[in-house]
């Protein structure tokens, strides 16, 4: 297994806000995370990233996190955030360019060889070809979100954390984003696990799916055995197949 997490708990002021989640993920997988606001999806990314306090264990390649350098950790997971906030005038290609931090011997330094190839192919795949030398306080809130997906892949992880990438990306950029992400996990031994909200993008490109409601794990497995109707509708308090078809009809 490329990423165990078993037992995760996490609270704040008192209150539990995940409570004995336990998931694997193996290489190959897309693992989606969903269930309604409030389920606890977000802060599972935090603590699976090591930027929440929790209780339970995390193991990256049978590794417990907590005792892992961050260089090294950087080396095996990327997380892309789901907000991101910039006062600097940075241009795409430096921002990307910082994804190569992990394998510096230090900061600031010259670049290699390797960083700069890292660093284009990255822009390419995030289609920012055009905008590498533009400051990213003038780009709009889907072409940064774009900036930091390149940022993570110029990290060169094995393993994904994505915190609803599609946040602010419209339509097209929707499919070309996932479509990307998806050929990225064909590669040898890499996953994905991320967040999503809209469960159409769950079944189309997730292998599995954890199912969140008020910090527990509803179910867990292939995606399709997991976003069932009623289970949907218990956790969601809605009919949402029937509302998906509906919405879907209006098309024809």
């Amino acid at each position: 297994m490329m990423l165990n997490v078993e037992y995760l708990g996490v609270s704040y002021g008192g209150k539990a806000i995940l409570r004995g989640v336990e998931f694997s993920l193996r290489a190959g997988q897309w693992l989606m995370v969903v269930g309604p606001n409030g389920a606890g999806k977000s802060t599972l990314i935090g603590a699976v990233s090591q930027g929440a306090p929790y209780t339970g264990r995390v193991l990256i390649d049978g590794k417990d996190a907590r005792r892992m350098r961050p260089r090294d950790l950087a080396k095996r997971v990327g997380v892309l955030a789901q907000q991101h906030s910039v006062g600097y005038g940075f241009t795409a290609e430096e921002v990307v360019r910082m994804g190569r931090y992990a394998y510096s011997g230090g900061w600031p330094r010259a670049s290699s060889a390797e960083d700069t190839a890292k660093t284009l192919d990255a822009l390419e795949q995030a289609g920012l070809a055009a905008f590498r030398r533009q400051s990213v306080q003038t780009l709009s809130g889907g072409e940064l979100q774009r900036v930091f997906l390149a940022q993570v892949w110029a990290q060169d992880p094995a393993i994904l954390l994505l915190d609803e990438p599609s946040n602010h990306l419209d339509l097209l950029y929707q499919q070309q984003t996932f479509d990307r992400v998806q050929t990225w996990l064909r590669q040898p031994n890499r996953a994905v696990l991320s967040v999503v909200h809209d469960l159409s993008l769950a079944l189309a490109y997730g292998t599995d799916a954890l199912l969140l409601d008020c910090g527990k794990a509803v179910a867990r497995g292939p995606v399709r055995d997991v976003l069932t109707r009623d289970a949907l509708s218990r956790v969601y308090n809605m009919d949402v197949h029937g509302w998906m078809r509906r919405m879907l009809s209006q098309w024809d």
